[in-house]
């Protein structure tokens, strides 16, 4: 596999987008959250990387849970896969991210259109969402991936990954408080991505005081404008950077 950082910030980073990621294994993509611009976050990473991907090139969008820097772009995914693509957007979630989406976040939004006629349509989710219900009981398959869940400690239900394809397996802690029993999860793939920032999140040094076989393992996103790169003792992400994984 490999992993396409496409932002690597947190909610009030200017430095960088907020964090979200595209992963490949043999010509498949998904995507892992979806903030605002995504459209424009795909191209600049694209740019610096030489890949090149657009919205509809994905299997699914994959969502951790609803706060706006990772669910901020579903909406301009959506209405580009209904207005361009002319088809329903496949988004992969746990049911109780599902739930919230739609009336917490995209209703206001979507829930309307006003047609070249005048006339105006009513809509709800299921008319521009392909579902793909995640279970903590048993992973999913997407395409070429298979995708594992497991909820988190964070405000609101959010969900860690693990996504396994062509042998190779990559865990991804979205938004979390340090929690030993999910990076034990996390670690049984190969390779961990993993957030740190301020407040509930996982501070930093809590991952720096874990044993050389994990930090090895290991990749941060999501840090603070003021995270200094350089003096971290686990490699960063460098947003717009191909990695093999």
């Amino acid at each position: 596999m490999k992993l396409l950082p496409l932002g690597v910030g947190d909610a009030f980073a200017s430095r960088w987008y907020s964090t979200s990621l595209a992963i490949e294994h043999d010509g498949a993509w998904l995507l892992i959250d979806c903030p605002h611009p995504i459209r424009k976050m795909l191209r600049e990473a694209g740019e610096s990387s030489g890949v090149s991907l657009e919205v509809g090139d994905f299997e699914a969008l994959v969502l951790t849970h609803c706060h706006a820097d990772h669910c901020s772009g579903v909406e301009g995914y959506l209405f580009f896969e209904h207005f361009v693509r002319q088809r329903k957007g496949p988004l992969a979630a746990h049911p109780e991210v599902h739930e919230a989406l739609w009336p917490q976040h995209l209703q206001a939004g979507m829930s309307q259109l006003l047609h070249a006629d005048g006339c105006v349509s009513r809509h709800e989710a299921g008319d521009f969402i392909s579902p793909i219900a995640l279970t903590e009981h048993e992973a999913v398959q997407i395409g070429p991936f298979s995708v594992e869940i497991r909820r988190t400690i964070h405000h609101i239900p959010t969900f860690a990954l693990r996504i396994s394809a062509g042998g190779c397996s990559i865990g991804i802690s979205a938004d979390t408080s340090y929690d030993e029993g999910l990076l034990d999860w996390l670690f049984e793939a190969d390779r961990v991505v993993h957030e740190t920032n301020y407040g509930i999140h996982t501070p930093y040094q809590a991952l720096a005081d874990l044993p050389d076989e994990r930090r090895d393992r290991m990749w941060l996103v999501h840090y603070p404008d003021d995270f200094d790169l350089d003096a971290s003792v686990i490699e960063p992400l460098i947003q717009g950077r191909l990695y093999d994984v």
